[in-house]
């Protein structure tokens, strides 16, 4: 992570967490998916539920290997290309149908993900396009964001969707609620605009660094930093978000719902208090031990202005809340916690 005057980290440490806070995220990858069997074959492919999936809805979900452990996760918004706001009070009549599914994912994952579209689809009316380059991702975080999108858009009487993932198309840009704030997806030729518009509604501009501060207090995990390959959704604390238990098969689907039923993942997502002073040794894949045994590595590592510096780790599951870690080689200790941190 780029270092950062803590000045400045504070001040939008505290646009964050008290006001709105303005991040591009366009680096994320984007691809969609079109034609008749859009939704039936992703469903197919991963975890959460989406035959039920309307236009202006979305999902969180994750995509495995045949053995059910994560290749990544992903965003999943269905669309209805037809209607520029299905939800929009205008007297048009919104389609049930989804004519178009968007999907969002980290940057790490993107390669992965489009290779198993692409290699699962035959047989299916499926059409795979490439959107990273084409369109842009802006996060609106913060208790005002809200209120920061309606000035910006000005949609007025139009009623902001309130469930996570849900969306809402408003001329050039697509509103998507998030569990902390609102995201904002755009054509890249209009994000210079849609940023001017954002920030002169009030939002302040603000840098990965303060964002990663806001994820890890949440308990969030991120693909490629705090879970990856080896990993299994339930270890991760994704299963309720991410995973459903109701819907058809799956690939991955027989370990995941073996371990759920039957059995306790051998790792849990935790949270830690990580030494106070900075140094290598709190750096993400450092070592961590109970007692002699090797319980796991540390994820992400930020400094928080309230709560000190914090990380995740995924621990085996004997490395229980109150338990002291000996961080790396240096004789540091941790503490673990549950998630997310108080």
């Amino acid at each position: 992570m780029a270092s950062l005057d803590t000045t400045d980290l504070a001040r939008e440490y505290a646009a964050l967490r008290e006001d709105c806070g303005l991040i591009d995220r366009s680096e994320r990858g984007k691809l969609a998916l079109t034609g008749a069997d859009a939704v039936e074959f992703l469903n197919g492919q991963v975890t959460n539920e989406l035959a039920d999936l309307k236009p202006g809805e979305g999902r969180y979900a994750a995509f495995l290997t045949y053995k059910g452990k994560m290749l990544g996760d992903l965003r999943i918004l269905a669309v209805d290309t037809a209607a520029t706001d299905p939800r929009a009070p205008s007297g048009q009549t919104p389609s049930d149908e989804t004519s178009e599914l968007l999907l969002d994912t980290e940057r790490l994952a993107l390669q992965s993900l489009f290779d198993m579209i692409r290699r699962s689809k035959v047989g299916y009316r499926v059409e795979l396009h490439k959107r990273t380059l084409e369109s842009s991702l802006l996060s609106l975080i913060g208790p005002e964001a809200a209120v920061i999108a309606e000035r910006a858009f000005v949609y007025g009487p139009t009623e902001f969707p309130i469930g996570e993932h849900d969306h809402v198309a408003l001329g050039p840009v697509r509103l998507i609620a998030t569990d902390v704030g609102i995201d904002v997806l755009c054509a890249t030729e209009a994000k210079r605009p849609v940023v001017e518009s954002l920030r002169a509604a009030g939002a302040e501009s603000v840098s990965e660094a303060a964002a990663e501060i806001v994820r890890v207090e949440h308990g969030s995990p991120r693909f490629g930093v705090d879970i990856d390959e080896s990993t299994i959704p339930q270890e991760a604390g994704l299963n309720e978000r991410a995973v459903s238990f109701a819907k058809g098969c799956y690939v991955g689907q027989e370990t995941v719902a073996r371990l759920y039923y039957k059995g306790r993942p051998n790792r849990r997502l935790r949270g830690l208090y990580l030494p106070a002073e900075p140094h290598p040794q709190t750096e993400p894949g450092t070592e961590l031990k109970l007692g002699d045994r090797l319980v796991g590595h540390v994820g992400s590592s930020v400094v928080s202005p309230t709560l000190g510096r914090i990380g995740l780790a995924l621990l085996r599951r004997e490395a229980e809340p109150r338990a002291t870690l000996t961080v790396g080689v240096s004789g540091a200790t941790a503490t673990v916690v549950e998630l997310p941190f108080q």
